[in-house]
């Protein structure tokens, strides 16, 4: 049996989740609070010595002890009942240290432990729950609230800004039965402190588990392609149906966003190698179809060089020389006739060719006359 199953008894052990459970406070005493009281005290002692009633050196040291102990018990537990308790522990410490019975030296940590006590400082982002004998009395904004002893209390300090919480779900099926885990973020913020406080009993572990639920209802409604191809629009359905179920709470939730999504690995090597043979085809394909327009192109210049034998020759041409340029003294093959046409240049002979029909027409012409 623990110090902690004591205070709070033992859990249970059937129910998860459980609401955390802390120690009621009605004030925070803080280091504002240390201010006041160390003003007021000062305050005090130069108030005795004006009056022409000094204090012993013994009677501040004594005082500045009991301010300590009774500022230590507040820091602890800053409740009502504990100020109480600090109040006498401060007498207590007091009387032990300067055996004095002076009023006056025992009013001064009355006197400065209520003020520090019922003053509070909100910083500019909280919003201040305040009950009065514990009903709701207001909300309190950024600066000084001054609380009535006994009967008031700050039930929460509420943080106003922008809030990010991480969750996830862990080995859910998806609609096509694959076990995912998806990580993911979620951005919200509370725009009425009072609904959030008083509506819910914990805003935080509500808009958390809310969202888990909410994220395992999408995996099981989903494939794993619409999951890993569609995050943007999955993250938009889940920030409307969260939104919804908070707003009742003051609660508004800004987007949800994917960080990660796991498979597992067995399921991973098979999606890479289905994606490597996705690509291989299609780079099969592309290339046939390229083979299918070379082999177009080719045709129209077979259709080309056979009708221009001139030109057909300065191809093979071009074709030889290149392949003596990148040989570099290697040894190439070469057909037989290919001394025999590279005898004559290839302009003269195409020449020739031309010239020839109109000769034989000119010396037919001379026969006859």
């Amino acid at each position: 049996m623990t110090i902690k199953n004591l205070l709070f008894g033992t859990p249970n052990q059937r129910i998860k989740n459980l609401p955390r459970r802390t120690l009621p406070t009605d004030f925070r005493f803080s280091t504002f609070s240390f201010l006041v009281l160390a003003v007021i005290t000062g305050a005090a002692f130069a108030s005795l010595q004006i009056a022409g009633m000094p204090a012993s050196d013994i009677e501040l040291q004594g005082t500045a002890a009991a301010l300590l102990v009774a500022s230590l018990l507040l820091v602890l537990l800053p409740t009502w009942g504990m100020l109480v308790i600090a109040i006498l522990a401060a007498w207590l410490t007091q009387f032990y240290l300067t055996e004095s019975y002076d009023p006056i030296i025992y009013g001064i940590p009355t006197l400065a432990l209520l003020p520090a006590a019922m003053l509070q400082l909100l910083q500019h982002w909280d919003k201040g729950i305040i009950l009065r004998v514990g009903r709701f009395h207001r909300v309190r904004g950024a600066g000084l609230s001054l609380l009535i002893p006994f009967a008031d209390r700050i039930a929460a300090r509420v943080d106003t800004r922008i809030r990010v919480t991480d969750f996830s779900a862990e080995r859910t099926l998806s609609r096509d039965n694959i076990p995912v885990h998806i990580d993911a973020i979620c951005f919200w913020m509370i725009w009425d402190a009072r609904k959030a406080i008083l509506e819910v009993q914990d805003f935080m572990d509500a808009v958390t588990l809310s969202a888990q639920t909410a994220l395992r209802d999408a995996i099981g409604t989903n494939d794993l392609s619409t999951l890993l191809s569609e995050r943007e629009q999955i993250g938009r359905d889940l920030q409307r149906i969260l939104d919804a179920k908070t707003d009742p709470w003051g609660i508004t939730v800004l987007s949800v966003e994917f960080t990660d999504i796991i498979i597992p690995k067995e399921l991973e090597d098979a999606m890479s190698k289905h994606a490597q043979a996705d690509r291989e085809h299609k780079a099969r394909l592309i290339l046939g179809e390229t083979e299918v327009q070379l082999a177009d192109r080719m045709s129209e210049a077979a259709a080309r060089y056979r009708d221009n034998p001139e030109a057909f020759q300065l191809r093979s041409m071009s074709m030889m020389y290149d392949g003596l340029r990148q040989s570099k003294g290697s040894m190439v093959l070469v057909p037989t006739n290919a001394a025999e046409q590279l005898q004559q240049p290839l302009g003269i002979t195409a020449l020739q060719r031309h010239l020839a029909p109109n000769q034989d027409a000119t010396g037919n012409q001379g026969e006859t006359k």
